[in-house]
């Protein structure tokens, strides 16, 4: 993961996301819906919901908001039925993209998908076609400013607790765990006191791809932008070397 700094990419994320905080409260509050749908309101009883509003916390999503979102998501004729579809995709010089959506409206959201890889050059794939470039991994990003701990102790912590791997960045460590295994290193590390800056369940690339043409460049940021701006978009992952 040298050289590819998870930490910076998500500071520029979440600069752009204070502008756009409803975007992402709005997001969450979906996968608060899908998780209470699948295994019920009460978190104690809920690994899936206590892993979302993890990541809610992560995202400053205050306490109340998420309470409402579990109480409605758990109402009765609640309304929205969300459905997951995972589009595969190539954007510029064969970069591989894969895009999970939660959507009440296939049709709307594979038209919009399609259209954001069309315009940044791309072409939308069959299923499987670039997933087997990317490693399925539970991922814990840690702010070193945020912890008061040696890195020694916390890899003992993580590493008991059943994580795969960590490793220490100029600005961060991460801590990677078989998906199975991350919620229970999660919570671990949760009842240690450790600050978390995000937790979610990811892609990770096995290679990463490096655009020079500034064209490319161009376009598959237009493509990244676009679904970043779709509402059924919950995640993209993608092998472009943004450093």
């Amino acid at each position: 993961m040298s050289g590819h700094s998870k930490f910076a990419n998500i500071k520029h994320k979440k600069e752009k996301n204070d502008a756009a905080k409803g975007k992402v409260f709005t997001r969450i509050g979906r996968e608060i819906a899908v998780a209470v749908k699948e295994g019920g309101a009460d978190p104690a009883n809920n690994g899936k919901l206590r892993d979302v509003i993890a990541k809610a916390k992560a995202n400053n999503m205050p306490n109340d908001t998420i309470d409402r979102s579990i109480k409605k998501a758990a109402g009765e004729g609640s309304g929205v039925d969300y459905v997951q579809a995972t589009y595969e995709g190539y954007g510029p010089n064969g970069t591989a993209i894969i895009v999970e959506t939660l959507t009440d409206n296939k049709n709307r959201t594979a038209s919009n998908v399609r259209n954001a890889f069309t315009k940044g050059g791309g072409n939308v794939g069959s299923q499987g076609c670039v997933s087997f470039m990317f490693d399925k991994k539970g991922q814990i990003i840690i702010d070193k400013e945020e912890l008061d701990m040696e890195f020694d102790d916390l890899m003992m912590i993580a590493l008991d607790a059943g994580a795969e791997d960590i490793t220490e960045e100029d600005d961060s460590y991460e801590i990677l765990t078989d998906p199975d295994d991350f919620s229970a290193v999660r919570e671990n590390l949760e009842k240690e006191g450790i600050p978390m800056m995000e937790a979610d369940v990811t892609m990770i690339p096995q290679t990463w791809v490096t655009l020079t043409d500034e064209q490319d460049i161009k376009m598959i940021n237009r493509t990244l932008d676009l679904l970043d701006d779709d509402d059924d978009v919950q995640n993209v992952y993608h092998n472009w070397d943004e450093g």
